[in-house]
Order: structure tokens, then sequence, then C-alpha cells
């Protein structure tokens, strides 16, 4: 096993939050990193460490990459070989059970809840993003757990960007007999996926009530095409793809389908939701969680 070493510079919680739901892949790392925000001191709430657990020693490059992502100075970077371990796991271990709607997620150092009203998913920490414990992450739980009590109806689901297939696990739990898709860009997401699946007691497949996933970047792969429209989309991405995306998603959408977008500072709501406009699709109900917006969204029924 390779050396493990640390990067860590100062950061604003605002610049935490933000890093929380970004690419590193997209980045050019000699090999991506595991970044964690971590307030400094209670007593400065503002005050935050940005932290990036390599394996291996970070070259020059890696350092400059990590400065830039709070464009920070690289004499503000500190370095640290640590004793060999899993620090994917390490960096997020630990971390407290939470509840959002009537899901309860936790990691497997936890047990379930005793709540039998309560619907408990083991989601380990792990390369991909969504264990549930994210703002954004959190707050689409509860727009399906809304969506459900309301009667809305899912046959045809699909969770694009599932990091950990979270949002895919509860629509099928709320609707056990629909179609669930889920997909993300990034290949380690697959095992992932296939992993928490097996974990949870859930069925992987492509029938009804069972959960597949492909690799794909956003809606370009021949068997989520063929699978379109879906009655339900969720997408807890950035806000610049989502943007991006706005016609694809829509058009992947039933007349009075549903949509939830998250991953978008409050600040970029109005762009975001201004795309999505444009082609056909309103606001339905907006929730902001800290720092972030998710917003729930229909499509028009045109006559």
């Amino acid at each position: 096993m390779s050396d493990s070493w640390t990067l860590s510079m100062p950061c604003t919680k605002q610049q935490g939050d933000a890093l929380a739901s970004l690419e590193m892949g997209d980045i050019a790392w000699s090999k991506t990193p595991v970044i964690s925000a971590l307030e400094s001191d209670p007593n400065y709430p503002d005050q935050w460490t940005l932290v990036g657990y390599f394996d291996g020693k970070p070259n020059k490059k890696d350092i400059a990459a990590f400065a830039s992502l709070t464009e920070n100075n690289i004499q503000n970077v500190s370095a640290e070989k640590l004793a060999a371990q899993d620090w994917v796991t390490v960096s997020q271990a630990n971390i407290e059970p939470i509840k959002a709607g009537r899901f309860y997620i936790h990691t497997p150092d936890y047990r379930p809840s005793d709540d039998p009203q309560v619907t408990s998913f083991s989601i380990p920490a792990s390369l991909a993003f969504g264990t549930g414990h994210h703002e954004t992450t959190s707050g689409c739980l509860r727009f399906l757990d809304a969506m459900r009590a309301s009667g809305v109806r899912v046959d045809n689901m699909l969770d694009l960007g599932t990091g950990t297939g979270l949002l895919a696990f509860a629509a099928n739990t709320l609707w056990p007999r629909a179609y669930v898709m889920t997909s993300d860009i990034d290949p380690v997401c697959e095992d992932v996926v296939n992993q928490n699946i097996a974990s949870n007691g859930l069925k992987s497949g492509w029938h009804m009530g069972e959960i597949g996933y492909v690799t794909a970047d956003g809606l370009h792969n021949d068997l989520l095409q063929d699978r379109a429209p879906y009655d339900l989309i969720t997408a807890n991405i950035l806000a610049g793809p989502l943007s991006e995306m706005a016609e694809d998603i829509s058009s992947a959408l039933v007349a009075g389908g549903h949509l939830i977008l998250a991953g978008l500072l409050t600040s970029q709501y109005q762009d975001v939701a201004r795309a999505y406009r444009k082609h056909g699709m309103r606001v339905a109900h907006r929730s902001i969680a800290g720092d972030w917006s998710i917003l729930w969204l229909r499509k028009r029924i045109t006559k």
C-alpha cells in the first residue's frame, strides 16, 4: 500500500459547502483525492479547513490544483504524511445518522432505526457522492417523501448523477412497482451502487421493482433514451451541468412529469429555474437548506 498524505488549507464555510458537490474527477490531479471541509473552531463558525486525502505523495500540480479550489495561495497549503489507511472511509467515518422524511440514513457503524414507520438505508462512506448527510441529498429525500404523501404516482424513474444510488433506493421504496434507472458519469459509481443495492436488500435489474445502473454522460446513452419518457427524474449534480442539460432532461419527461433538481446554491436558483422554464417546466415547490436550494418542478401539459 502506498503512503497516504493530506493537504490542508483554510477556507470559509461557504467555500466548504460549495466544494462538497464539486466533481473532483474534472480536475487534473495525478490521482483524485478525497476532499473534506471541516469546521476549525465552533467559536468562529465561518473559519473552516479544507483537507485533501491523497493515496501517494501529492506533486506540485496536485498542490496547485488543491490551492485553486479556493483561489488560495500555494504557500497556505500544508502537506503531511500519514500512516497508510483507507482515507476515503476515515475522512467520513462515524458520521451521525440522519432522518429525512420517512428515511433514516446511516453508515454501517450504526444500527438501523427501530421505528417501524421509518425506512433505513445503510450507505457506507465511499468515493461516490450521496450519503444523505449533505443538505442537497436530504432535501431530495424529503421531496420524494412529500410526493408520495401527496398521491404522486411514479411508474418510470431516473436518478441522474446517482452517486451512491440513495435517491433511487428511496424511490424504489416509495413506488415498489416502478421501473427505476440510475446513471452517473463516474464509472466508480457502478460498483458502489450495486454494492449498496445488495447490502440494503434491494434488487438489481431492468424489470419492474428493480434498479438498473448505466455509466453515461448525461442522457447520452441508448438505454436511457429507450427507457424515456420518465414520469420522475432526480438530478443532484451542480448548477452548471443542470442548466446545460435543461433541454435534454425536460425532453425526457412525460407531460405532467416531476423533476427534482439539487446541487445548486440559493444564489444560483434563478438561473437554473430560468433554464428549465424555457423548456416547458415550472417550479412547483422550492426548499432551502442552508446555502442550498432544492427544486421540485413539473412539466407543463400542452393541449
